[in-house]
């Protein structure tokens, strides 16, 4: 940029001079070389490569050579304009060095001949080279350039490679070395002038810069020093001069009540007595350098035994051949360092003569093996147990027995509680399923369906009445018509504003409508599969069901969709015979337990989402928590495993309560509780506790453990209550 001021200020000169008035004369050059005037660049466009060492040494930026592309058009322009005096002309044949500085000042004296482009600048600005800015230079110290040109071309450092040597002869040589100084901004050295030497020795001597100031020129007397008759201000004195101040009176009231109130406490007198401090107060004075809290004492010596002994017993002195033996044997094999001796008195010893040996060797133990202090911690036992809460602080839970449902003759597998808590549904081996009131323990209808009942579910929609039942192979579809009379019908509704399609497409199972017979003892729909049906379970929406056939293949889970009647396999391949399944309460996830994982699937994108793993042998039952976070699983092999989805793939906790094979676990919908329960008759209730926050792990604490009178317990259910907010009973059938 200060090569195209200078450029534009001698296109200006060149086109503002008027014939008949003579132009002004040059300035006398400065001794010292300015900052413009720095030595032409080593590598230029044209230039020969055979340059002395001296030469590239005095170069300053390597990296202009091509930023003066325009420079001949310019200066063809210049010379076709204007023409110079035939003494400037002669100045620049003299002094070519100057004309190829850099590529600003050949621009400039083509378009100017023998003229000083300085002459008529007003501005005091300097041509700073680098252009990154008014940065410190040392920031470019491991960069071999300092900016780059209006080209995008580098600007090179300055050559630096005369050593302290050749420093020291500049410095004998040169008379003026003392006043050369280097440039940070531009890296090359410059020669101060004897006004610039001047101006640096006044500012030394605390002086002002310029020499024309004079800071003790007479003061200006704007007052006279004659007494006069009336002063210079006669106002009246305010009113707050000589009424007390109400801030000064609040002030002084807070200060008064601090010191009440011991808040501020007087000074007191100091006492000017030298204070003495003993050093080794805190120091035991038994123990052997206390005052080093790390040091390490040095082991002991073994006492003497017998053998060292200047009398010793007849069977510790060696025979002959123990003798020989002891001599032929290296010294590290040798059990003692000496023969033992036997002297008839203390004055017969003679001097030891492995004394200094052994002193010596004792000292190279001391200060030659390690030593390292190890600090024991003694721990109460009872310490390490976590604390957990009392039980009582943990209720409601379930403490007795409440109620017991009879009516079944023979085996009850499995059990549902309806979204009200309110009717509880019951599957056995003898064929039929009851429907019970919670509360009371009556059995409100009983529905024959003619084979083992495996899985009962009811429909968590609150606005649909249905019962899935899992017999043999089929599901059959209940409408069991208890409660409110509004939703019995619109679940009969639902179910008949269903129109087939002109084209069905096949499927893996088989709908069927139920016959008037059977739709008087509740029966509407039928699902064929052709293989047994282990379990059934309803989505939250209450449209889709979900049930698990006892088959090898991809087809073991079948979905299937209530609305529109449709039935569909959601994998392709199989991952090992599937034991439960489980839908997520509020995502689209589907949990599939098998005998060795739990896999969570994502329906929505159709892909394998998470996949837990119980290390267990093997998963026979899977609940998931109302939240979703968080799912239980029991297993074969006595393991109750609690898994926090959130944390980690693998168990959070592992109880071991039970002795005997679980059957079945479950959460409540509302409390903080889930059981479990087990071949060994019995069935335990834990305070299952799931924080908000995040960062804050459950809490699991078993709370009762009630006891059953049989030897297996096939199927568990917790249910909402539906009385006034008391919490539900555990109904486990035998």
């Amino acid at each position: 940029m200060a090569c195209a001021r200078g450029a534009g200020r001698a296109v200006a000169a060149a086109t503002v001079a008027q014939p008949g008035k003579r132009p002004p004369e040059p300035e006398p050059e400065l001794e010292e070389p300015s900052l413009l005037d720095a030595p032409a660049p080593s590598r230029r466009l044209g230039s020969d490569p055979g340059l002395s060492d001296s030469d590239s040494e005095e170069s300053v930026f390597s990296g202009l050579e091509d930023s003066g592309s325009d420079s001949t058009e310019d200066a063809t322009a210049s010379e076709e304009e204007g023409e110079g005096t035939s003494e400037q002309r002669g100045r620049m044949d003299r002094s070519p060095g100057q004309q190829a500085r850099t590529p600003c000042s050949r621009m400039e004296v083509a378009s100017m001949p023998g003229e000083d482009e300085y002459a008529e600048d007003s501005s005091d600005e300097e041509d700073i080279r680098n252009t990154v800015g008014n940065v410190p230079l040392e920031w470019y110290d491991d960069f071999p350039h300092v900016g780059y040109d209006l080209d995008g071309r580098r600007i090179y450092k300055p050559l630096r490679t005369r050593d302290e040597l050749d420093q020291f002869l500049d410095k004998m040589d040169d008379p003026d070395y003392w006043r050369t100084v280097r440039d940070r901004m531009t890296g090359h050295s410059v020669r101060l002038t004897g006004e610039q030497v001047a101006l640096v020795q006044r500012l030394q001597r605390g002086q002002f810069g310029d020499v024309s100031f004079n800071p003790y020129e007479p003061a200006v007397d704007f007052f006279s020093g004659d007494l006069m008759i009336h002063p210079v201000t006669n106002r009246p004195a305010d009113k707050r001069s000589f009424i007390p101040s109400l801030v000064e009176k609040e002030k002084v009231s807070r200060m008064v009540h601090a010191i009440k109130m011991g808040w501020i406490q007087p000074r007191r007198p100091r006492d000017h007595s030298p204070s003495f401090y003993d050093l080794w107060a805190q120091e035991d004075p038994n123990a052997v350098l206390g005052r080093h809290k790390m040091h390490v004492p040095a082991p002991k010596l073994a006492l003497p035994g017998h053998s060292e002994s200047y009398n010793p017993p007849p069977e510790y002195l060696p025979s002959e051949e123990e003798c020989l033996a002891w001599e032929q044997q290296e010294p590290e094999e040798r059990k003692l360092s000496f023969l033992p001796r036997r002297f008839l008195s203390l004055r017969a010893v003679p001097a030891y003569g492995r004394f200094i040996q052994e002193r010596f060797e004792r000292c190279l133990d001391l200060y030659l093996c390690p030593r390292q202090r190890k600090m024991r911690v003694n721990v109460d036992p009872e310490d390490l147990i976590p604390k957990l809460p009392r039980p009582r602080d943990l209720q409601p839970f379930p403490t007795c027995q409440a109620l017991v449902y009879r009516g079944h003759n023979s085996l009850v597998r499995c059990l549902s509680v309806s979204p009200d808590g309110q009717w509880l549904a019951s599957g056995s081996d003898d064929g039929s399923v009851r429907l019970w009131e919670v509360a009371t323990a009556r059995c409100m209808r009983t529905v024959p369906v003619g084979g083992v009942v495996k899985s009962v579910a009811w429909n968590p929609h609150p606005t649909v009445c249905l019962v899935a039942v899992a017999v043999e192979d089929t599901v059959l579809l209940l409408n069991p018509a208890l409660g409110d009379r509004l939703v019995v019908g619109s679940t009969d509704q639902l179910l008949s504003a269903f129109t087939p399609p002109l084209d069905p497409a096949s499927q893996p199972a088989h709908w069927l409508e139920a016959s008037q017979e059977e739709r008087q003892d509740g029966l509407r729909l039928r699902i064929h599969h052709g293989k047994p049906v282990t379990q059934v379970t309803w989505h939250g929406r209450g449209d889709y069901l979900a049930a698990v056939l006892a088959t090898p293949g991809h087809t073991q889970v079948l979905i299937h969709q209530l609305s529109r009647r449709r039935s569909q396999s959601p994998f392709r391949r199989s991952h090992g015979q599937v034991q439960r399944v489980a839908f997520h309460p509020t995502r689209p996830f589907l949990l599939v337990a098998s005998q060795r994982c739990v896999r969570l699937y994502h329906l929505l994108r159709q892909e394998l989402t998470k996949k837990l793993m119980p290390n267990c042998k093997w998963v026979s039952s899977l609940a998931v928590h109302p939240a979703g976070d968080n799912i239980i699983c029991g297993s074969y092999d006595s393991k109750l495993v609690w898994f926090d989805m959130d944390l980690s793939t693998k168990p959070y906790r592992v109880l071991r309560h039970h002795k005997k094979a679980l059957r079945a676990v479950a959460f409540h919908p509302r409390y903080p509780l889930f059981a479990s329960g087990s071949d060994d008759g019995s069935v335990i209730v834990c305070h299952g506790m799931v924080y908000n926050d995040l960062l804050q792990n459950p809490l699991l604490v078993p709370v009762k453990v009630p006891l059953e009178d049989s030897c297996q317990l096939l199927t568990l259910q917790v249910g909402a209550a539906h009385a006034q907010g008391e919490p539900a009973g555990l109904q486990g059938t035998r």
